[in-house]
């Protein structure tokens, strides 16, 4: 599942081609959407603005229509100019909006709903989403309430709750845990305030930073040398994808195991972030 800065970096760029300009063509295979441009034609209405809320894409229409896609694991958006061939298959279209500068092209979009700006204020996910680690103000004593409000959860299950705090997902779960020394399996009700805002606050630190990075790469290790050069992901990271291999602070290898009800990989050391695995 794409991580809350890709999030971030994919709105700002469908902001900058598409804001301000008037749709020219809507394309959509998924019929509750087409419905909508049936009743409410979406050519012609201006784009005004595309922002991410946490992990939805919220593109915001003249109307009062709001587009609210969700990539879960496989989706994506990308932006061509008009007639540029797509780098993804047309069968993995489904959403696509046009202006007279640019496409913008939603592939294996999961999750896609027309709002109005009412519904869009009531809808579940986005109204119990917790404190966006990428908003301009980030209330980390909202995040740190819905933290020991899940006391019995652990750690790493309670940072990818998107209803917690909004933003993280699996590599930097596994990464900010690493880098404040905190057992990704330790019960929330075990860690102390101090510690919870250090996760917290360095989680917001590296998503800030890596939304500047022009390679669009996930990078926590300071060792690391950014570059535009296709390498091995892990190469940038502490923890996450590097099982079996020295841990870079003490040289213990870094393990491995599925965590949580959805399986997800949790990566970690067990010298530098101690304590038991249950």
């Amino acid at each position: 599942m794409p991580e809350g800065d890709t999030i971030f970096r994919a709105a700002r760029t469908l902001h900058r081609a598409l804001a301000g300009h008037a749709v020219v063509r809507f394309e959509s295979v998924l019929p509750a959407l087409t419905r909508i441009d049936e009743d409410a034609p979406i050519a012609g209405r201006t784009v005004e603005a595309v922002s991410a809320a946490g992990k939805h894409v919220l593109m915001r229409f003249s109307g009062g229509l709001v587009l609210r896609t969700h990539m879960r694991m496989n989706g994506s958006w990308h932006i061509y100019r008009p007639g540029e061939r797509w780098l993804r298959p047309r069968r993995d279209m489904r959403i696509v909006v046009a202006t007279a500068g640019y496409e913008a092209v939603g592939f294996n979009v999961p999750v896609a709903e027309f709002l109005t700006e009412q519904q869009a204020a009531r809808q579940e996910d986005l109204r119990q989403m917790g404190p966006d680690l990428l908003a301009a103000q980030f209330d980390a004593d909202e995040a740190l309430r819905r933290l020991r409000g899940r006391a019995a959860m652990s750690m790493a299950d309670a940072l990818l709750n998107q209803r917690v705090v909004a933003g993280i997902g699996n590599v930097y779960k596994s990464e900010v845990l690493f880098l404040c020394g905190v057992n990704p399996f330790a019960a929330v009700r075990d860690v102390g305030d101090d510690a919870l805002r250090r996760l917290l606050a360095t989680a917001r630190t590296h998503m800030q930073a890596n939304v500047l990075d022009p390679t669009a790469a996930i990078v926590t290790y300071r060792g690391y040398r950014r570059t535009t050069r296709r390498a091995d992901p892990a190469e940038g990271l502490y923890v996450y994808g590097r099982a079996g291999r020295a841990c870079r602070r003490c040289g213990t290898a870094i393990r491995v195991r599925p965590q949580g009800a959805d399986a997800r990989l949790t990566y970690w050391c067990p010298v530098c972030q101690p304590g038991a695995v249950v």
